[in-house]
């Protein structure tokens, strides 16, 4: 089959250059066929038909599929059409002097050959699609197109193929664009004019087709389509689209992280690598939303062995099962265990010797742990990050990585106490022992964390509502996981012993706007899906800080990273701290003493009705 279609190529394009060494003589003589130089047009096309062959088989104008004829084979018929017109140079000066040629041919023989053989192509494209694809035209979803440039114009080619949507309008803020037509659809104006055309054109859907739009674009759009009742999608991301990946399978739904304005984090990839490649390297916490992600972000950089340790069997599963089918170069050893327990933990170094250490594993949920659970909290964030500190340094760790949280700034809750007991104790380690590097990294709320307020405001909006937020004024720093992983790996390579890294979160979000903006990107108003205000939660205030008033930030090379300068620890912490872990269980009232006697800044609050005054704490400082 495919040797007879490539057959009939061969034949058109001999036909081809029939049709234009003969209409060329036909157009010279005014339409007129030219008797007397009947002999020259049969000398000729015995000359030129074969080299015609040669030269289309060089050009490699048989191994493309018609269908898909496109700018590479036109660039292929361009090469066969100059390789012709060398030939007829050629022809016509082996006849000089006699003009049997005619010099307008010259230009008239190339015109006429890439009209016929370019102009064949593409025509037989157009039929073919339109018998493929002409009937999809008018089904689909009517959808109107936000963006008139190249991404646009990638999305409407392949649009034209598939039954799911129907391309109706465009709309670009570039004047220059308006009444012009994009793959003939129209650039009806600007982007404040959608909720109008999509009334008028009776559409629901709009796709985003500017993969570099801003955040405050995405925002605007987003409103505009929350009060308009419009379900808001997007195109993949510039890199993805000019690596070829742009379709329609691609459009997205655009999601809470679009809004936010993150911008793309990038790294010292020469001192991750000499931290990590080659290395050995633990990960307690593996399972966990940053737990895992570290792991992801590690494998980038060919460690030796990454060992996996995990308390959750079925988080410590699917960590291991990641590695086996995206890096099963590396070799990886998922273990089962506890921080708590001393015993498994001694078994694990002892046998595996890791050079470099990320501790993740924390209990981080703020009301859960303050009340019924505040000795836990003590136990797993603090005795855990005690004991593994205690043993990387006793078996020689190069590096300590503990994973800390804004809410250990001034806390005024259980949780944000014991991580910054756990910063206090591994400052005071380095300090008596500084063999192994300790290092603590400090940041906000992750987007799509386990626990986090985004799964909670999905799954109340799935529900129809309400959405429940604390506190009209409540305040909350955010960044993507990928990115607080990466920062990590970071300020771990960077460290020298002792600092605490602070990364720079950006600006603070509003939980309520954040909670509207989910609603509207959900295709729904406030009037459908309503918005509660529930009362802060016990230990929860509204503003997070980063920084402690007593610290003060130094500036590092990475844009997004800064250094804590923390007051001292005293000289005993660790073996006060000690003591005080082996105590019997507590109540929550003995454990919130406790915490007071070393973390000088914990105002614990009242937790009778958790009143916003009681929780609301500092508002950040401006770093």
């Amino acid at each position: 089959m495919n040797l007879y279609k490539t057959l009939l190529v061969f034949v058109f394009d001999l036909l081809a250059a029939a049709l234009a060494w003969c209409g060329g003589f036909w157009l010279r003589f005014n339409f007129e066929w030219p008797a007397g130089f009947a002999p020259t047009i049969w000398l000729g096309l015995a000359l030129l038909l074969p080299a015609h062959a040669f030269i289309c088989y060089v050009a490699g104008l048989y191994r493309g599929l018609w269908i898909f004829a496109s700018l590479p084979d036109l660039k292929r018929v361009l090469k066969a059409v100059a390789g012709a017109l060398i030939v007829l140079v050629a022809f016509s000066l082996i006849y000089q002097p006699q003009p049997v040629v005619p010099r307008s041919l010259l230009v008239l023989y190339p015109m006429l050959l890439l009209l016929a053989m370019a102009g064949g192509r593409v025509a037989y494209r157009m039929w073919k699609e339109h018998r493929m694809f002409g009937a999809l035209a008018a089904q689909g979803k009517p959808v109107i197109v936000v963006g008139a440039g190249r991404a646009a114009a990638m999305l409407l080619r392949d649009i034209e193929k598939s039954p799911d949507w129907r391309v109706v309008a465009l709309l670009d803020d570039n004047v220059g664009k308006r009444g012009r037509d994009l793959s003939g659809v129209r650039v009806h104006g600007a982007i404040g004019a959608l909720p109008d055309l999509a009334r008028e054109l009776k559409t629901r859907h709009v796709i985003l087709a500017i993969p570099s739009a801003r955040a405050e674009l995405r925002r605007r759009l987003a409103d505009l389509c929350g009060e308009a009742g419009l379900q808001l999608l997007t195109v993949p991301v510039l890199e993805d689209i000019l690596s070829g990946k742009l379709s329609v399978n691609s459009i997205r739904r655009v999601e809470i992280e679009d809004l936010l304005g993150r911008e793309t984090v990038s790294i010292e990839t020469g001192n991750v690598i000499s931290l990590l490649s080659g290395k050995i390297v633990l990960v307690t916490g593996a399972g966990g939303s940053i737990g895992a992600e570290l792991c992801r972000q590690i494998a980038h950089f060919a460690p030796a062995r990454v060992l996996l340790y995990e308390l959750n069997e079925y988080a410590l599963y699917s960590i291991e099962q990641w590695f086996a089918h995206h890096h099963p170069e590396i070799e990886v050893r998922p273990l089962a265990g506890d921080v708590k327990d001393a015993v498994r933990l001694q078994e694990v170094f002892s046998v595996w010797r890791p050079q470099v250490v990320f501790h993740a594993a924390a209990y981080k949920h703020v009301p859960l742990m303050e009340v019924d659970n505040a000795w836990q909290a003590v136990r797993n964030n603090v005795l855990g990050t005690l004991n593994v500190a205690r043993h990387a340094q006793a078996y020689g760790a190069e590096r300590f990585v503990l994973i800390s949280t804004d809410k250990a700034v001034n806390p005024t809750n259980v949780m944000g106490a014991t991580k910054r007991l756990a910063e206090m104790l591994c400052q005071a380690l380095y300090a008596v022992q500084g063999t192994t590097v300790f290092a603590t990294v400090r940041f906000g709320n992750v987007l799509g964390s386990a626990g986090s307020v985004i799964p909670k405001f999905q799954e109340q909006i799935a529900r129809g509502g309400p959405v429940t937020v604390t506190h009209p004024e409540i305040t909350r720093y955010f960044m993507s996981i990928p990115e607080a992983s990466l920062l990590v790996l970071q300020a771990g390579s960077m460290s020298r012993g002792g600092e605490v890294f602070v990364l720079d979160m950006g600006d603070p979000v509003k939980i309520v706007d954040l909670a509207r903006n989910m609603i509207r990107l959900s295709g729904y108003s406030e009037g459908q899906i309503r918005i509660e205000f529930s009362g802060l939660r016990p230990g929860e205030k509204l503003y997070e800080e980063l920084l402690v008033d007593a610290e003060q930030t130094l500036a590092t090379h990475h844009p997004k990273l800064r250094v804590a300068r923390a007051r001292p620890v005293v000289a005993d912490l660790v073996m006060e701290v000690e003591s005080w872990l082996r105590s019997p269980s507590q109540s929550d009232a003995q454990v919130r003493a406790g915490l007071q006697r070393w973390v000088a800044e914990y105002q614990p609050v009242s937790h009778g009705t958790a009143s916003p005054a009681a929780c609301e704490g500092r508002k950040p400082a401006v770093r």
